[in-house]
């Protein structure tokens, strides 16, 4: 396969997977706000509102947790938390919160939801 292809076949993976995480939140109650959100820092996969509440979602599609898990590095969990900063100063206005949420998306498994799985003090 080439690079192109494969590329656009990853794409297409984690576009589905970004889907069926907004359905799973939206069916638990959260609303979307924005998919894909580009800030000065990186870009955030989904912006949802819970209550009054602001969740900064990342979506990992990978065949097992452990190595979605794992796709949360050091730096890209600093990136997460500087892309979330400028996301709640723009979509949080109206919020008393904000935290940064996890959902990690296996192939034929129920997507796994962890809240607050990046705490912005560590």
């Amino acid at each position: 396969m080439t690079q192109t292809v494969e590329r656009r076949r990853r794409e297409a993976m984690g576009r589905h997977a970004e889907r069926a995480a907004a359905l799973l939140l939206w069916l638990k109650g959260y609303r979307l706000l924005a998919r894909r959100a580009r800030t000065p820092a990186g870009e955030i996969d989904l912006v949802m509102r819970r209550g009054d509440t602001l969740v900064l979602v990342e979506v990992k599609y990978r065949p097992t947790l452990d190595s979605g898990l794992a796709a949360l590095h050091p730096a890209a969990r600093q990136r997460l938390r500087g892309a979330a900063a400028h996301a709640a100063g723009r979509w949080g206005r109206r919020c008393t919160g904000w935290r940064i949420d996890l959902v990690l998306v296996q192939p034929w498994r129920w997507p796994v939801h962890m809240v607050a799985a990046i705490r912005e003090d560590v």
